[in-house]
């Protein structure tokens, strides 16, 4: 699939239909699957977040990505991601492209690194494709992330040095 990722220049609800499903499904984001539209939009456009979008060959949004610093002060040059594909454009590289653009518009911002801090253990087409771009396992928080069905799944802090 042929891309153009680009920083959002957009009004917030067009992204909805990206970010929407990807919430509701309940298995990747620290977000309760009945937020609002108002809550969806406060976490992806949060004042400390520079956010992006890919857009296909005919201009429609199929994913999106925000790049941040993962901490304050001394510890502001690792950045911290996230990453949501339309569902209907999954399994098209949508998401590799998105991950490699933030490590170059990382690395021109001045970040030294990307960690991840909330890769859920299940995920396994996330877990294939972070480690084939490079991150690294760091550690792994027990019992971290509940599941929509009520059971705990682990999560996974990754790290890559851009």
């Amino acid at each position: 699939m042929a891309l153009s990722i680009s920083l959002f220049a957009g009004e917030q609800a067009d992204l909805l239909p990206i970010l929407e499903p990807v919430i509701r499904e309940g298995r990747t984001y620290p977000l309760a699957v009945n937020a609002s539209h108002a809550e969806m939009l406060g976490y992806w456009f949060a004042p400390d977040k520079t956010v992006y979008a890919a857009s296909d060959s005919a201009g429609r949004l199929v994913g999106t990505y925000y790049l941040k610093p993962n901490s304050t002060g001394p510890a502001a040059h690792v950045a911290n991601a996230g990453y949501m594909v339309h569902p209907g454009a999954r399994r098209q590289g949508v998401a590799r492209a998105m991950v490699l653009d933030s490590f170059a518009q990382g690395k021109a911002a001045g970040y030294l690194a990307l960690q991840f801090n909330l890769v859920i253990a299940s995920n396994i087409g996330a877990l294939t494709l972070w480690r084939d771009v490079g991150m690294a396992e760091v550690g792994r928080l027990r019992r971290a992330f509940r599941m929509p069905d009520g059971t705990y799944d682990d999560a996974l802090v990754m790290y890559r040095e851009l």
